[in-house]
């Protein structure tokens, strides 16, 4: 019997095996593939809207970056403009800011040319849909945006990446305008099977955001129901890193190099955000950026803060490696 047991153990651990094996190579060879991309990025450059204006994705990104892969140091340049969508479209409401939205093709190829990136991440949508509820003229727009920049990009030699949109969370009376992100989302997520790279942010943010609402009914990512906090922006940075990540990220050995280096690299953001937008040119009415000159000075001495307090952390990290 025990003989008989033990033969049965064993078959079924080889299987197990069986399926957990090129499922972990499978997962494997996709996270080298996708860290492959970054590795060879020299440039990478941020497009959306508001959110992506805002940029504190952007900063835990780079912070993400320069902490575990210290030997890649690619540029990071957040080139979101707040209004913006990438089907073209702006309700006849949003006049009453003075403009109509920006749309993303009107500096595209100037951006491409002007920038070089090798790598985009764009993040569009939340704005494409104007706020109204799905409709098939509407999505058609979106997804028709979505196609030309990956066109454009593709014949600058450029890689892209897009990620859906965050979640809408300020349903409406008449209809609940994260159903349209959601359809977005999906239509997006769906071209992965035709070699596209997508990162679904919207599906797993709506999952988290159930979860959490199970412990605490009025938790928001973002007050106003569109704008991400704090903690919304830490989450939305922690779906690219975990598309990319290859091995554990290090926790915080350093927790105030940490929080020091997150102020630099924020303010080295903005400053070439802003510089490079107005260099570049655009439709929106905003703040004029620092001559690029200029702005160039600034990021250079955030620069040097970043590098000084990198060095921190990884001495501490090695310490905590030798205890």
């Amino acid at each position: 019997m025990f003989h008989l047991l033990k033969r049965i153990m064993n078959h079924a651990m080889r299987g197990l095996l069986l399926l957990i094996v090129p499922t972990l190579i499978s997962t494997n060879i996709q996270a080298n593939e996708n860290f492959g991309i970054l590795k060879n990025a020299r440039k990478i450059v941020f497009l959306g809207d508001s959110i992506t204006y805002g940029g504190e994705y952007v900063v835990f990104f780079e912070r993400w970056l320069a902490v575990n892969h210290p030997e890649l140091n690619p540029q990071v340049l957040n080139q979101g403009i707040p209004s913006e969508t990438i089907s073209g479209l702006s309700e006849p409401g949003h006049l009453r800011h003075g403009f109509p939205r920006p749309d993303l093709h009107e500096r595209l190829e100037r951006a491409l040319k002007a920038l070089k990136p090798d790598l985009v991440i764009a993040c569009y949508g939340i704005n494409c849909g104007i706020y109204q509820p799905l409709d098939e003229g509407r999505f058609t727009k979106y997804q028709e945006g979505i196609r030309l920049l990956k066109k454009k990009a593709e014949s600058h030699g450029v890689k892209i990446i897009f990620m859906t949109p965050p979640v809408y969370d300020k349903p409406g009376p008449d209809f609940d305008y994260d159903e349209v992100m959601s359809a977005y989302s999906k239509w997006l997520v769906s071209r992965q099977k035709d070699g596209w790279r997508v990162i679904d942010l919207h599906t797993v943010m709506k999952k988290e955001l159930t979860k959490k609402r199970e412990k605490d009914p009025k938790f928001k990512y973002s007050r106003d129901g569109v704008h991400p906090g704090g903690e919304g922006h830490e989450f939305i940075a922690r779906q690219i890193i975990d598309y990319f990540a290859i091995k554990a990220p290090l926790k915080d050995p350093s927790p105030n190099a940490y929080g020091r280096m997150m102020m630099f690299l924020r303010e080295r953001m903005r400053v070439m955000r802003d510089a490079w937008l107005t260099e570049i040119g655009h439709k929106r009415p905003m703040r004029k950026g620092k001559p690029l000159t200029e702005a160039k000075k600034i990021a250079a001495e955030n620069t040097g803060r970043i590098q000084q307090n990198l060095k921190t952390i990884l001495k501490a990290a090695g310490q905590q490696k030798a205890d």
